[in-house]
């Protein structure tokens, strides 16, 4: 068999050999080729080599390429596709099947690596470690033209055969170097006793380990000190606890630690949270209750039941005592109020105490027995009625006080005596107002048109004519308004009332101060906050107690303050009657200026100021009643006078708006013009809930009449020489221009000279010669001295007769008809 195979080989070498006498061109072979796969006798695929003239089978192509990646161990494609001259395409396709089928062969980044190459590489590699003791992956894939990745895949099989070294962060270190660094880490992780963050040491031997190397160290990463470390943990050379990976704290600590917090609990009965934050411990709380199940944790401390007991035998002796204690004062200095606070529902005592209502704690850590309480409620209580009565009293008019002094008239003539006799006839007409009064009750229905057309401007808007319906229509617009506002102003007043009396929260505090110095004298910390809670919370207590005291005072002076306005109403009635009566005669010297102020300023001094006294005092006691203050009833009031400066004083005292228009009557009685003054008056009345009685003509009528028939009877049954002359004159005025003329002493005598057309010559000159003769004896009254007082006293006599002897003739002027 063997000699067959050796002839045919002879054979087939000599018909190589042997030359062709018939030569085909290149085009002819290549259409050959063609022909022979159309038919299919070639079968198999055929690659064209780069220049065209050479067929090649892939399988010889990949034979090819693998002999050249055995002999070099690493090519590119690029090199290949030039040793075999086939184009890169078919390199490349090819080199993927190889790769494929050859598991000692790998295709990265254009190039086919074999084992055989790497296993070379490793021990250049291993050579060079061993002689730097560490290198630099990063470098080592630089040089070799290779990813960090692929290279670390590569060695990484190999660690510990072909390369004796450690690869950790990068980096591949012998093991005489990683033993050296790992001694660092134990020996630094061992003089560590307090809690350290690990990334702080692993910085220091960074540096440590650059100043031994030199320049031509490489830089550690932090990563291989950390894997070193845990080695050393895991197998026990270094003892302690690891958290979060960076936290160590070593195991010495810890014992220390928990010794130090055992012993401070043990000997306190309680540890502050701040404590254990200094000691390092993160989560006091967990950890104090995993030592120590008995206690319990507080706002900022953990304590043992033994201090909750010491803290409630100290309260349960204050409740039994009647008294009061700060838990604070018993407590170590660091418990705050929060503590406090829990820890007294810890306590049995204090919780046994506040069920049966024996006990009251306040502002967290304040514990009050019910009986001190009540003992500072009922002194309070006491305190508060002393202050209220003494407040209802500060503005007291009594008739003590307050008496009816003497007018000052006569500015320039000295007229003393007539004003009181004057003022005091004034007053004798209040029966006809009365009765006046009686009757317009009686026929009101049936004289109401008489009534409205009688009666002037002021009266219409009581008593509007029902036949004007447009001009009722414009008014009711204006009248909304205005109850609306009087509403409003109501309410604000009966607000102020109810809320008149009742006890402040500033004046509690400052009465149980003064009352109970034991909170500043026991050294608490902040007195006005326990007083002030204390306050706050009788304060309700009292106000309820006021306000049932003023309700039963209200109860029993409702009849008296009915009665009490009801009698204002009265005197109101007759004196503003009066005054508007007065005001009329004023109008006949309007066109004198100055007598005309006189006469105003006359009216407002005297009849118009007993009208605002009786106003205020009887309103002022009219509202301490309101008020519930304890007060007399100012029976006398019209015998009352005040001064500007008490008629102000008491205006102050009204509630709200009414002060005001109070205020402003007071600026009116000491202006010029009575009109003023009177819609003052009004505006003031009927605020008070007061009705102002407007003079109409057959009031008017009656009063004149019972005035004229009072200074008759005066003027016949007096015997004063002096105080004739000014009755007279009124008397006069009323018989000639049906007048009530008040007119002082300084006017008298001008009043006087506007009666000359009015009477005969012989009248007139009477009149004139006892006004004379009493101005002058006026005069030697008040210029007597007591050198001259024999002197004086026989012309003071003299002229006394004189005018005594005209007082027949001056009398029968009025009494007889009048002359004009």
């Amino acid at each position: 068999m063997d000699d067959e195979l050796l002839e045919l080989q002879r054979q087939f070498e000599f018909a190589q050999q042997a030359k062709s006498f018939v030569r085909l061109s290149e085009r002819n072979v290549v259409e050959l080729v063609q022909k022979l796969q159309e038919l299919h006798i070639i079968d198999f695929d055929l690659l064209h080599t780069v220049s065209g003239k050479e067929y090649i089978t892939p399988e010889q192509l990949r034979h090819e390429m693998l002999s050249e990646v055995q002999k070099l161990g690493r090519v590119s494609l690029i090199d290949l596709a030039d040793t075999t001259g086939v184009d890169l395409y078919h390199v490349e396709k090819q080199a993927q099947v190889m790769v494929a089928g050859n598991p000692g062969l790998t295709f990265v980044q254009g190039e086919i690596i074999s084992q055989h190459y790497w296993d070379s590489v490793a021990e250049e590699i291993n050579e060079r470690l061993q002689e730097c003791s560490q290198i630099a992956l990063a470098e080592l894939a630089a040089q070799l033209h290779v990813g960090s990745e692929l290279l670390t895949s590569v060695l990484e099989p190999r660690l510990g055969s072909t390369v004796k070294g450690r690869l950790e962060g990068g980096q591949l270190y012998t093991p005489a170097y990683v033993a050296r660094v790992s001694a660092m880490v134990r020996g630094a992780a061992r003089g560590i006793s307090v809690p350290a963050n690990l990334s702080a040491l692993w910085s220091s031997l960074q540096q440590l380990l650059q100043e031994m190397d030199g320049a031509t160290g490489v830089s550690v990463e932090a990563s291989f000190f950390q894997s070193l470390f845990n080695e050393l943990l895991k197998g026990g050379e270094i003892l302690g606890s690891l958290r979060a990976g960076v936290y160590w704290t070593p195991t010495v600590f810890a014992i220390a630690q928990k010794e130090c917090v055992d012993s401070f609990f043990s000997q306190n009965s309680f540890i502050t949270y701040e404590t254990l934050s200094r000691l390092g411990i993160s989560q006091p709380v967990q950890f104090l209750q995993s030592r120590y199940p008995d206690g319990f944790p507080l706002a900022n401390a953990f304590v043992h039941p033994s201090l909750t007991e010491m803290v409630d035998t100290a309260i349960e002796d204050a409740v039994e005592r009647s008294s009061w204690i700060d838990s604070l004062s018993v407590l170590p200095a660091s418990f705050g109020s929060q503590d406090a606070s829990e820890i007294l529902s810890y306590c049995p005592s204090v919780q046994s105490a506040l069920k049966s209502n024996k006990a009251l704690i306040l502002g967290e850590s304040f514990v009050f027995s019910n009986a001190f309480i009540k003992d500072v409620y009922d002194r309070l209580e006491k305190e508060m009625v002393v202050a209220n009565l003494s407040g209802s009293a500060s503005v007291n008019l009594s008739d003590d006080r307050y008496s009816a002094k003497d007018a000052k008239g006569a500015h320039d003539s000295g007229f003393s005596s007539e004003l009181n006799e004057i003022s005091s006839g004034s007053t004798s007409i209040k029966h006809v107002v009365d009765k006046g009064g009686r009757k317009k009750k009686g026929k009101s229905t049936g004289n109401a048109k008489s009534g409205a057309s009688e009666s002037g401007p002021d009266n219409q808007d009581f008593v509007p004519a029902k036949s004007k319906k447009n001009q009722k229509k414009s008014k009711d617009v204006p009248s909304v308004h205005t109850s609306e506002v009087k509403s409003s102003a109501k309410k604000d007043a009966k607000s102020q009332e109810e809320n008149q009396g009742i006890p402040s929260e500033e004046w509690s505090v400052q009465v149980i101060t003064t009352l109970f110095p034991d909170f500043e004298e026991q050294g608490v910390d902040d007195p006005s906050s326990i007083i002030r809670s204390l306050a706050n919370h009788l304060r309700p207590m009292l106000i309820n107690s006021w306000k049932e005291k003023r309700k039963a005072v209200f109860t029993e002076n409702a009849e008296r303050m009915k009665r009490l306005l009801d009698d204002l109403q009265k005197k109101i009635d007759e004196a503003l009657l009066n005054i508007q009566l007065y005001e009329k005669a004023l109008d006949l010297f309007e066109d004198d200026s100055s007598t005309s102020v006189v006469l105003h300023r006359h009216l407002l001094r005297t009849t118009a100021a007993s009208i605002v006294d009786t106003l205020f005092v009887d309103l002022d006691a009219y509202n301490k009643l309101k008020t519930g203050a304890e007060t007399e009833n100012p029976e006398n009031s019209q015998c009352v006078s005040l001064s500007s400066v008490e008629r102000t004083a008491l205006a102050k005292t009204f509630p709200g708006s009414l002060s005001k228009k109070a205020l402003a009557v007071v600026d009116a009685l000491e202006g010029k013009r009575v009109e003023t003054f009177m819609t003052a008056l009004t505006d003031f009345a009927e605020e008070s809930g007061l009705v102002v009685k407007k003079l109409d003509k057959k009031l008017e009528r009656a009063l004149l009449h019972s005035y004229r028939k009072d200074l008759t009877s005066q003027v016949s049954t007096e015997e004063d020489p002096i105080s004739l002359l000014p009755k007279v004159v009124s008397l006069l005025y009323i018989q000639v221009h049906s007048k009530a003329l008040q007119a002082p002493g300084r006017a008298i005598s001008i009043a006087i000279t506007r009666l000359k057309d009015k009477l005969q010559d012989s009248a007139y000159q009477i009149l004139t010669d006892y006004q004379a003769a009493t101005v002058t004896l006026l005069s030697l009254i008040s210029a007597s001295t007591g050198d001259e007082e024999d002197c004086a006293s026989e012309r003071i006599s003299s002229k006394r007769e004189l005018l005594e002897s005209l007082m027949p003739a001056l009398k029968s002027l009025v009494l007889s008809k009048p002359q004009s």
